[in-house]
């Protein structure tokens, strides 16, 4: 299976996989099993066509190229929180790319996904909170 048929017709994560040399498919499932580890509540979805994870909201998403393989952020604020971490590496909107022979850390994903859970979390609290606010019933004067 090509590449590019490959990502169009995976179901799940393990199909995604197939298709990639060893050497990727080791790389890919050390970033999985890190997002995994750090985010076990987090769901596991094919999404655009890549693997990713949903917690309250899109955590990280991740892919294998024929050059490279990427983490998928979603927030250009983290590359200005982990600035030195990722000097090494190069980056693109909010992605953040790497190679079998110089992948990301493993200690770097989880600081990444623990911030975007966070992120996520005050998120979801503020919505919850504002539609309390507006299900709420007005105090009336008297």
């Amino acid at each position: 299976m090509k590449e590019t048929d490959r990502s169009k017709t995976a179901q799940n994560v393990d199909e995604y996989f197939q298709g990639f040399s060893e050497e990727v498919q080791a790389v890919l499932e050390q970033v999985r099993q890190t997002i995994r580890a750090t985010a076990p509540q987090a769901k596991e979805v094919i999404s655009y066509q890549i693997p990713g994870y949903n917690y309250l909201g899109p955590l990280v998403y991740f892919a294998g190229f024929k050059n490279h393989c990427s983490l998928f952020v979603t927030n250009k604020q983290i590359f200005k929180i982990f600035t030195e971490e990722l000097l090494h590496f190069k980056t693109s909107g909010t992605t953040i790319h790497f190679t079998a022979h110089k992948p990301l850390p493993s200690s770097l994903i989880q600081k990444i996904v623990q911030f975007k859970m966070r992120e996520n979390e005050e998120r979801d609290a503020l919505k919850k909170q504002t539609a309390l606010m507006k299900k709420q019933k007005p105090l009336s004067y008297k």
